[in-house]
């Protein structure tokens, strides 16, 4: 029976490319229109069927991880991008296998994404709280852990997340002696640039105590802590009032059920002419659900917001959006160097978890990127004031010729400074 219906599902599925799935019988079937290169994927376990019917992303998530679902020549980046691309190219008509997921999906987004305080701290801690040996893996020099920007082809991981911050700092209009409040500061990377390159005064919160601790090391070993620090505070709990506030990479994590507390705090703590960037992973779609292996595995409590949830969040506290900036590939680059710098020392990852953890590794990393290229995932930069004339009228300030050069031999400023 399960047999029969993960056939018929993968045969309203796979409408292009070549595919052929070995089932736990030993049976081989193709489906696809036979374009492209083939990819080969063989089920070891006679559960499998049936998990994958009931719940495609945990069930193939979970069985990679496991290896009781393999891949010819273990193509992962080849299973993926079929899949994603078929499932996208369906978006806006879910074949029937599809609808009851998405509706039991949706239906329960106010409890998967409910955050308050003691939970969130919880989530950090599942992601972030990891070996820090391991994001030395694959992170560039800074443990930027958020998307890159590359304004011209060619750039490094490095140069691309020096940009970023930059660009972001840019947005931003800082001046020397600004207090700027950094929400989720990671490992302080972005707080510590604008003390050291622009003069202002951070203070950073986190809810893990990995980035807090290397947080004020790093600040203390760069002489800067007199003018950067980071506390262990949910944004929540903070007081006072700042002339800047940048959020990046944290939004992904407030939930849905906390948007308006979330826009509100913002509104409390900014300046009456002070400027807020939040730079958050978006869904260029209508509101959706995460994935259950993601939810699971990587980012429990974890939503990628549609515009129209996170503009309609904002409008109610006095807030004028002054720029919205939509990232397209920028995140797949990101991705796609993390991936490679992740697998050329994936000994070293063994070494810290196991095999299970590195396919596990693996697995998000290839598919997060795929998301990026073949579906509806961005990046959304929100430039938000109390004062519609907080910054200039237009963008020319963004883009200064020596941030920016036109040459592409000439380093841009930010990579002077850097070195």
């Amino acid at each position: 029976m399960w047999t029969k219906a993960l056939d018929r599902m993968l045969s309203q599925l796979m409408s292009d490319g070549d595919f052929s799935l070995t089932y736990p019988d030993g049976t081989t079937r193709r489906y696809g229109d036979g374009t492209g290169d083939p990819v080969k994927v063989t089920l070891h376990d006679d559960s499998l069927p049936r998990k994958i019917v009931l719940s495609p992303d945990m069930a193939v998530g979970e069985g990679y991880m496991d290896g009781t679902i393999t891949i010819e020549d273990d193509d992962l980046r080849g299973f993926l991008t079929l899949a994603i691309r078929n499932i996208s190219s369906r978006r806006h008509a879910l074949p029937w296998f599809m609808r009851p997921t998405h509706h039991l999906r949706r239906a329960g987004r106010f409890f998967q994404q409910f955050n308050p305080a003691p939970r969130a701290r919880q989530n950090v801690a599942h992601h972030y709280d990891l070996s820090g040996a391991l994001y030395d893996l694959f992170l560039d020099a800074d443990r930027q852990y958020s998307c890159g920007y590359f304004p011209r082809p060619g750039m490094t991981l490095d140069e691309a997340q020096d940009a970023k911050k930059h660009h972001i700092a840019e947005k931003l209009r800082i001046e020397p002696g600004m207090r700027v409040l950094d929400i989720g500061c990671g490992w302080g990377g972005m707080g510590l640039t604008l003390a050291r390159d622009y003069g202002a005064e951070v203070l950073g919160v986190t809810l893990s105590q990995e980035q807090h601790a290397m947080a004020n090391a790093r600040a203390e070993k760069a002489g800067l802590s007199d003018r950067a620090r980071f506390e262990l505070r949910d944004y929540r709990k903070v007081t006072g009032q700042f002339d800047r506030i940048v959020s990046v990479g944290m939004f992904e994590h407030v939930g849905s059920p906390h948007y308006d507390t979330y826009f509100a705090k913002v509104r409390e703590l900014l300046g009456e002419d002070g400027v807020a960037l939040i730079h958050t992973i978006g869904r260029a779609a209508p509101p959706g659900a995460t994935s259950p292996w993601i939810r699971k595995y990587i980012f429990p409590g974890g939503y990628v917001p549609s515009m129209s949830e996170a503009l309609r969040a904002i409008e109610p506290h006095d807030l004028f959006t002054l720029d919205v900036e939509v990232w397209r590939l920028h995140y797949a680059e990101t991705l796609r160097h993390w991936h490679d710098r992740f697998v050329a020392r994936q000994d070293e990852a063994r070494a810290l978890y196991d095999d299970r953890f590195c396919r596990m590794w693996r697995y998000y990393l290839l598919a997060s990127e795929l998301t990026f290229r073949h579906d509806k995932q961005v990046v959304f930069q929100f430039q938000l004031s109390p004062s519609q004339t907080a910054v200039p009228l237009t963008r020319d300030y963004l883009y200064p010729s020596d941030l920016y050069p036109s040459d592409e031999h000439e380093a841009p400023k930010f990579a002077q400074a850097a070195e």
